[in-house]
């Protein structure tokens, strides 16, 4: 797929009509990133309208190895150039399947607190595809309270780890949690067959080591149904136990 193609279905994906004023964001942003440690994340602010970096982190060098300056001045396109061949695709459906979902699921009032979660591989300076983890939170909306402008952190994981291109919309509920309201796998069908949205969240609260009773009062449950979802969730993965499961999420992170 040329760059063309794909600055064509990104556009559309992300069609807008407004401008809106970024200032007070990216300064904050700025502030912020000052007293930020190096790790292996670093963020930026993508303008999905003009297909630009608003802003870019002080880490992307660091993770990336690649000059700051070939962001800011070509924008997604440089950007897309260095992605997988093999991850372009699945990318870019994951793209427009959310927002799909978005625009028609999630009420007007509710896209302000969405965050989306999806990964590809992105070529570094030492010419090694390593995996991308990214999750954008939108930040301004066009006049049809379209997603355009989000802040999109970026998590660098080694190349031979073997991930599956998966995406997955959250909400964040009255509760403060995240709860899951789209996951799809975009390599393979059967996992996402498999597990429900609910079942998804309290997989990721049991990784996290929480109790019934816990996952129960953060997700707004009851313990009797956090238990039948944990039994329903180890018969549908063939899984004797709560301990399996989680050895079993190691090797097949998608599922969250």
């Amino acid at each position: 797929m040329q760059i063309s193609d794909i600055k064509g279905i990104y556009k559309e994906v992300f069609k807008s009509y407004d401008h809106p004023s970024l200032e007070e964001h990216v300064q904050k942003i700025i502030e912020l990133d000052a007293y930020l440690p190096y790790s292996s994340t670093f963020f930026c602010i993508t303008n999905t309208r003009d297909l630009t970096f608003e802003y870019i982190s002080k880490n992307m060098s660091s993770c990336l190895g690649l000059s700051k300056d070939l962001f800011v001045t070509q924008g997604m396109r440089y950007f897309w150039g260095r992605m997988h061949p093999e991850d372009i695709e699945s990318w870019l459906q994951a793209l427009n399947e959310l927002m799909n979902f978005t625009l028609n699921e999630i009420a007007l009032e509710d896209r302000s607190r969405m965050s989306y979660t999806w990964n590809y591989r992105i070529k570094n300076a030492d010419d090694e595809y390593v995996n991308i983890i990214q999750n954008t939170t939108p930040i301004e909306f066009d006049r049809n309270d379209k997603p355009i402008i989000g802040l999109a952190h970026y998590t660098v994981l080694d190349s031979r780890i073997k991930m599956e291109i998966c995406a997955s919309a959250k909400l964040l509920n009255d509760n403060n949690e995240y709860e899951t309201k789209y996951f799809n796998n975009f390599s393979q069908k059967l996992l996402t067959d498999i597990v429900s949205n609910r079942e998804r969240d309290i997989i990721r609260l049991l990784v996290l080591n929480h109790s019934s009773k816990a996952i129960a009062k953060k997700l707004n449950i009851s313990s009797n149904t956090v238990d039948t979802h944990r039994r329903n969730i180890l018969k549908k993965l063939n899984i004797s136990s709560t301990g399996e499961l989680i050895a079993v999420l190691k090797m097949n992170s998608s599922i969250i």
